[in-house]
Parts: C-alpha cells; structure tokens; sequence
C-alpha cells in the first residue's frame, strides 16, 4: 500500500515531537524547539505544568468516564465555575471546537425552532473565518478551499464580510436566526473585530430577537488577555463556543448559553458519548485554577505588549519580509509582505521556533501563556537570525 498509517490530510513536518518542558518541545531526534505555536492555541499553561498533570494523574486513578445517563458531580462542579466566570447559566461538554460549534449552532436553531418559528435556522456569518472542519462548520465559513471535494454544502449560512456591520445589518432576513463570529480571526490571520462591528451586532441581536454566537475557540481562555475576548467590547453574547485551551492539552470544550438562548436545548435534542466525562473535568478545572485570576490575566497583557513592542521595532529592519504587527494579549499577528508559511518552515527547520502560519500572510505567535521575559528574548533572537538568514528570492 502507498497510503501513509495516518490518513495523508496533514502535510506533516520534519519535526516530530516526543517530549515538552514548559515552553520547550524535544523531538525525537533530540532536537529543541521554542514552541510559539503551543499547539495552535491550546498548551495554555505550557508543556509540563504540574497542577495540571497532577489533575489528570489523580482523576485517571479514581475514575476516567462514565455515561451522561448518569449524573456528573464533576461536570456540574466544572460547569458552575464557568458560569460564575461568564455570561453563562448553563454548558454543553463536548470534545472538541468544531463540536462546541455545532452545539451552538443548534442552539441557535433551537431557540427560535422551539416556539414555532421553524423558517428562523439562517447564521449569518463572516467572511475569512475559521468554525472547524465538519460539514456544518465548513458551510458556516466562506473559504472555498475548505468546500473542495466536500459539496454541497449544508443550507443555513449567509456569507457577509467582517466588520462591516451596514453588511451585516443588510443581511438580515425573514429566516435569520443570528449571527456567528469570532471576535479575533485566528486562521483569518489575528484580524480583531472593532468595538463598533461587535456593539453593533449585540445591538441588531436586541433590536430583532436574533442570537449573538461567538467562537471563541481560539480567542478564549485568557489567549487574548481576558479570559474571554468578548469581555473586551463591553457586550455579552447569547451563545459562545470554546475549546482548545479550556482544556490545556486534552481534548475538551464547550458550548455556553444563558437559559434564554437555550430554551430549545431539552432533553433528547443533543449528546456526547465522551462529551464532559470525568477525566476532561479534570483537566478543565486545573485550567480554571490557574488562567482566570486577575493577575495572571494582566500578566498575559502585558507579556503581549512587550512582544509586540519588540516586534514593531524588530521589523523596521526588514521592510521587505514584514508589513505590521497585531493582536491582543498573547494573540499575535506578524504580518508579511510575502507568502508566510516558507518562513514558518525556515524558522522551524533551521533555527528552533515554531508559529503558526494564518491567512492574510500573517505569522501567528501564540505562546503558551506562561511565558517569562527569558522565553521572549529566546524568540526575539531566533526570529532575528532566521529574518537575517532568510533569502525570498528562493521561495519565488
């Protein structure tokens, strides 16, 4: 057989990790890497925190899953701590962002759906954006790259360009149930949303009894400087998605609602087999222990202002590589002037850095939150030598 072990959906690196250390991972062939990728947004507290570990460790001795027929002490404890943290009355565990995603959606639906409104199942949603990767969150995104080889697509979604609320406003039709956005772009390429755009929507959401549903997949958990990027804009949506560092590693998420916007959500309307079991309780609360304190908030703020600073002044130097510097928190877009992902390769292949290429030619820097000064001098040094080593013509 030609075809690899792992289906081929992934064009792997050369770098295959076997081990973390805080910021750091070792690949099997010994080789150290500063990772300011963090596993695109998810090692939250890093490779090796110990209360999380420890939380894992001692829920994999007591118990590791048991069926949703059943009751969840420690769901509901997890559960209840968000709530306390947000703009929540209750949450749906799921495994996933693209799960969280399609439980909001449904929600959404749910909401309208449950009062008789049946023609109300339209999200608009926004141009560039990133939902997830199954059939309902690739329909809900307008990138034809993630739509080929998988049509048709689901009906239900109404494309408009981000933050241009008089597009937004203009969509609205007799079948729209809301909108869905993610207030930073992440695989849009750190594109943040204006106060206007997102004050806006609450606004129309209010004005035509439509639902406000955030992703905040990537924009969550304390990576955009609060522990929730929506808290930002002075707004609280109805429904919001999370995941990738609620759980600091394992795979977990959820979907948020107030008890409005979950009206619809009854008994029989939804499900997770593994969804909010026991051991993804564990680690969701070892994350709670650590990234919603005030302190540690303002920390993450201001470490990702003195990237930033940095890098503004970093890229002056280099005026054919680099356009500007964006982002909130440890949320961070270095923009190019060139295709970036030969440059993600050069920096991991010949000088130990890892970030993530976005779309609109942006770099994205997104290290673990637990970053010290050390760390952001170690990536200063290895972004400036693979900058100072980095030929474009060779990439034409």
């Amino acid at each position: 057989m030609s075809i690899t072990p792992l289906m081929p959906v992934y064009p792997r690196c050369g770098v295959r990790p076997v081990r973390g250390e805080h910021c750091h991972l070792i690949s099997e062939d010994g080789r150290r890497f500063l990772d300011f990728a963090s596993g695109i947004a998810v090692n939250v507290l890093g490779h090796s925190h110990p209360g999380l570990i420890a939380a894992i460790q001692k829920q994999a001795e007591t118990l590791m899953h048991v069926s949703n027929l059943y009751g969840s002490p420690q769901g509901e404890a997890v559960a209840q701590r968000l709530i306390d943290l947000t703009f929540a009355d209750t949450a749906f565990f799921t495994n996933s962002g693209a799960e969280a995603v399609e439980c909001a959606i449904k929600t959404a639906r749910a909401y309208h759906q449950s009062a008789g409104n049946d023609h109300k199942f339209e999200l608009i949603t926004f141009n560039n954006a990133f939902h997830g990767r199954t059939m309902a969150t690739i329909s809900a995104s307008s990138q034809d790259k993630m739509h080929k080889g998988f049509m048709p697509l689901l009906p239900g979604f109404k494309y408009v360009e981000f933050n241009d609320l008089e597009a937004a406003k203009a969509a609205i039709g007799p079948n729209t149930a809301g909108f869905m956005v993610e207030p930073i772009q992440g695989e849009g390429g750190i594109r943040i949303a204006t106060d206007e755009f997102m004050q806006g929507l609450r606004a129309l959401c209010d004005e035509h009894d439509l639902m406000l549903v955030l992703d905040e997949v990537q924009s969550g958990v304390g990576r955009a400087g609060t522990f929730y990027a929506y808290e930002q804009y002075g707004i609280e949506p109805d429904i919001m998605a999370t995941a990738k560092g609620i759980g600091g590693g394992f795979p977990v998420g959820a979907c948020l609602a107030t008890e409005k916007a979950a009206r619809g959500m009854v008994a029989g309307t939804h499900g997770s087999t593994y969804g909010g079991n026991p051991f993804a309780m564990a680690a969701v609360g070892a994350i709670l222990d650590v990234v919603p304190d005030g302190e540690f908030l303002a920390d993450v703020r201001a470490k990702g202002e003195r990237i930033k600073a940095r890098l503004e002044q970093f890229i002056g130097n280099y005026p054919d590589l680099f356009e500007l510097v964006r982002g909130r928190g440890l949320f961070i877009g270095l923009k190019m002037k060139v295709e970036p992902r030969p440059f993600v390769a050069h920096m991991r292949d010949n000088h130990g850095l890892l970030t993530v290429s976005a779309g609109d030619n942006v770099v994205r820097v997104l290290p673990p939150l637990v970053i010290d000064d050390s760390h952001i001098d170690e990536f200063m040094e290895k972004l400036s030598a693979a900058a100072a080593s980095y030929k474009i013509e060779e990439t034409a």
